[in-house]
């Protein structure tokens, strides 16, 4: 800066150092947390409160950067409240489960401003004045309406700001970045591009159409007080792939993270030559630690899910000032504004009588197998010379049911582990109580699948009344098998002698020599489509879940076509079937008013179970 420029900037600084609300910082540092940890606490957090600042120090104490002096970037953004957000956020939801996720789903709706810019953490408060002052400037002028233009391309569909609207908010955006030059000392590059609330972003082309449908139904002209919100983020992770947690992982290796629910991982796809297959090295946003950890324990995050909200300036007519300016930070849910909450016209039990009102198909992946624990060799760990069966550790089932070719037959079509058997009891259990009432019975021929329906069916007392069909044509995608044909299953009148309530009525979709060793995913997916059709249309009009037991591949492959969803793309499938954990599930309902079926909440939630190692006492107490 300039001489004059440098005074200028000193004389504001003590300015506000002086008005500055000392009760975020004098405590941390009473705390003894040092001053420039304790403002980088305070930046990453928003500057809300001292709690969640003293908290942002205690689990990053063990971070190896928390002495680094790297501050935050901070980007402008106008976005949407009210009705108008609210349909854009269906826009969202419809736009993502008919066309698949898209650049635009990793943000929530908004115009940007400004760039990502840096600024120095003991800055942050004048940052926050650069704010309110551009509002005021610009709050008499700004339009009582933001007319929005839809355009459309091959792989952008959104709203264009256009005419003196449009200049307003131009003006503002600059202002902010002079006043957070003079205040902050922050290098802020206003948007120069046609301003724009973007809906979809590099989408496949033969999905425009359906989402330019799907745009029509928002009416720019709808109500909307907009603000302006200033986010930050950990410029450090900008490029790298954003993980949230599903489940709780305790490190069993120094080298392994600690996971929580809910827990952000940032994940270099560079840097992933180390990690083992299943794993990737990442680091936690909660601790800042780095570490391996298995990712099948996590998804797919949005962008935006690790942005920190910190202050907002609302552009309104009215004449309260505490309605036109919110310094305060406000809430956030999941990186988006949260719509205000909307009124509930069925008490729990008329809720769930609607849910079961609707026909509804349940597709649950089958419990643990005994191969998932003991590997490939495990029939040769309980087997004896002459083909016995014997039980060599307490995962192994008590015993096997009757085979006619022997205990062979069981390698490529293993039982349920007695983890699995247990798992099973409790999701049936779980479906007791959650009231909903299953009227079919549809399994994978593979042994794992038909004893959980069976424990499933035991425990919702149903074991006697509903069948169980066998139908082949949901079986898992031959090509994964590790023969060089389709597994040797048990055959019906086994499966009776061995006391499941099999329907030897049932003619399937796809008999089992119908089944193609090595199929091609294409052939795989139109296999699940046919069968999953065919399930519904034998299926009597009533109204009732139909239950599908199978595997971890069919909750994609025999949902997506009832949804109307072309397959996924085979990479993207292979990498969802590895993060579905046992007896997991997926939930759709028909509605027949909009002619058409929806992915909805399963009735129970997920069942989370991790693995523990072998344990020999013999070699651990008296090893060496």
């Amino acid at each position: 800066m300039a001489a004059g420029e440098t005074q200028l900037y000193a004389k504001v600084s003590s300015k506000l150092k002086g008005r500055s609300n000392p009760s975020l910082l004098d405590p941390l540092l009473a705390m003894g947390f040092p001053m420039h940890s304790a403002l980088k606490a305070l930046a990453a957090t928003g500057r809300k409160t001292v709690e969640e600042a003293a908290d942002w120090l205690r689990c990053h104490c063990n971070d190896p950067s928390l002495d680094d002096p790297i501050p935050q970037e901070y980007a402008l953004f106008l976005c949407p409240t009210g009705p108008l957000l609210e349909k854009l956020q269906e826009f969202w939801r419809e736009s993502k489960r008919q066309c698949a996720k898209n650049r635009a789903h990793e943000v929530f709706p908004h115009v940007t401003l400004c760039d990502f810019f840096t600024c120095e953490d003991q800055k942050v408060e004048s940052l926050y004045e650069a704010l309110k002052r551009a509002g005021d400037r610009i709050l008499g002028s700004f339009p009582p309406a933001v007319p929005l233009v839809l355009h459309s391309s091959i792989s952008y569909l959104g709203f264009f700001l256009n005419g003196s609207p449009a200049d307003i908010i131009r003006e503002f955006s600059m202002t902010f970045a002079t006043e957070a030059s003079v205040l902050a000392d922050c290098t802020v590059k206003p948007c120069t591009k046609q301003l724009h609330l973007t809906l979809a972003h590099k989408f496949y082309p033969h999905h425009q159409r359906t989402l330019e449908q799907l745009a029509r139904a928002i009416h720019p002209g709808q109500s909307c007080q907009w603000t302006a919100a200033l986010y930050s983020r950990d410029m450090r992770f900008v490029h790298y792939q954003t993980l949230r947690a599903l489940f709780q992982y305790k490190p069993q290796n120094v080298d392994e993270l600690t996971l929580r629910p809910g827990d952000y991982i940032f994940v270099d796809p560079t840097q992933q030559e180390e990690a083992s297959e299943g794993w990737v090295f990442g680091t936690s946003q909660r601790t800042g630690c780095r570490g391996f950890l298995p990712e099948n324990y996590t998804d797919r995050a949005n962008e935006s899910d690790t942005w920190i909200k910190h202050r907002t300036y609302t552009f309104s007519l009215a004449t309260d000032p505490n309605i036109r300016k919110d310094n305060e930070a406000s809430s956030r849910c999941d990186g988006e504004f949260c719509p205000p909450p909307t009124s509930r016209s069925f008490n729990s039990i008329q809720a769930l009588q609607a849910t079961v009102a609707r026909k509804s198909v349940l597709v649950v992946r089958h419990g643990e197998r005994v191969d998932q624990v003991f590997g490939k060799s495990w029939l040769q760990q309980c087997s004896t010379p002459d083909g016995k069966y014997y039980r060599p550790d307490l995962n192994f089932p008590c015993s096997l049911p009757r085979r006619s070719n022997g205990i062979k037959d069981f390698e490529n079509d293993p039982p349920l582990s007695s983890c699995g058997i247990f798992q099973s009891r409790i999701a049936g259990d779980a479906f007791l109580d959650s009231g909903i009432r299953i009227t079919s019975v549809f399994t994978s021929p593979a042994l794992r699948c038909v004893q959980t329906a069976k424990l499933i069916l035991e425990e919702l007392k149903l074991e006697k009344k509903i069948k169980i069909q066998v139908e082949p044509g949901i079986f898992e995608w031959t090509k994964w098998e590790t023969g060089k044909t389709t597994p040797t299953f048990m055959n019906l009148e086994e499966l009776k002698e061995a006391n499941f309530n099999v329907d030897t009525d049932y003619r399937p979709a796809f008999p089992l020599a119908s089944l193609l060793p090595a199929e091609s995913y294409t052939e795989y997916v139109d296999r699940c489509a046919v069968s999953v059709r065919w399930i519904i249309s034998t299926c009597p009009q009533d109204t009732g879940v139909i239950l599908l037991v199978s595997h971890g591949s069919t909750l994609d492959s025999c949902t997506r076509p009832l949804l109307g969803l072309p397959p996924r793309d085979c990479a993207d499938f292979a990498q969802l079937v590895r993060k579905i954990p046992s007896l997991g599930m997926c939930f759709c309902e028909e509605n027949k008013e909009e002619g058409k079926w929806e992915l909805v909440n399963p009735p129970v939630k997920t069942l989370t179970h991790g693995a523990n190692s072998a344990f020999n006492w013999k070699n651990c107490i008296l090893g060496h």
